[in-house]
């Protein structure tokens, strides 16, 4: 696959928190490794984030016998409304991709909209669902969350 081929994947869903919340759940390492790239019958192994220009993370489920890396490079971090990182998962595509993801306050809460680039066709179907289940992840750890993080 060439660089910037493949179809846009969008998903979004509403949240009845603040932006600030939600983004804080998505770099917070202790939250993030509940819902990101995690899924129901997998084994959180490591969930590791700096969230910066420039920062990376790391995080690894083991599925199946078998440890998933998601590897990531944040492009922008601009809080509460906007993070966009490039996204490599060796096992499933040799290419990274980027992943926006933008925070629309609402009344009574915000909205997500995730917009990830550059996705193999044969895999849009498989990766939308990843992102429904990783959103609808979030809204459980941000039930669970205390009502504000502290400022790091």
């Amino acid at each position: 696959m060439k660089p910037g081929s493949g179809v846009i994947v969008r998903v979004n869903r509403q949240f009845a928190v603040p932006a600030e919340r939600v983004f804080d759940a998505w770099v917070d390492p202790q939250w993030a490794g509940k819902f990101l790239f995690a899924t129901p019958k997998g084994e959180m192994l490591r969930c590791e984030i700096d969230a910066r220009v420039g920062g990376s993370f790391l995080i690894v489920e083991r599925r199946a016998g078998v440890s998933i890396e998601h590897f990531g490079i944040y492009l922008e971090v601009a809080r509460p409304r906007r993070l966009s990182f490039l996204l490599r998962v060796p096992a499933y595509s040799p290419v990274s991709s980027r992943v926006s993801v933008g925070l629309l306050r609402m009344e009574g809460g915000c909205e997500v909209v995730v917009a990830h680039e550059a996705v193999e066709e044969s895999l849009a179907n498989r990766t939308e669902e990843g992102w429904k289940s990783i959103l609808e992840g979030l809204d459980a750890v941000l039930t669970a969350m205390p009502p504000q993080l502290p400022v790091a």
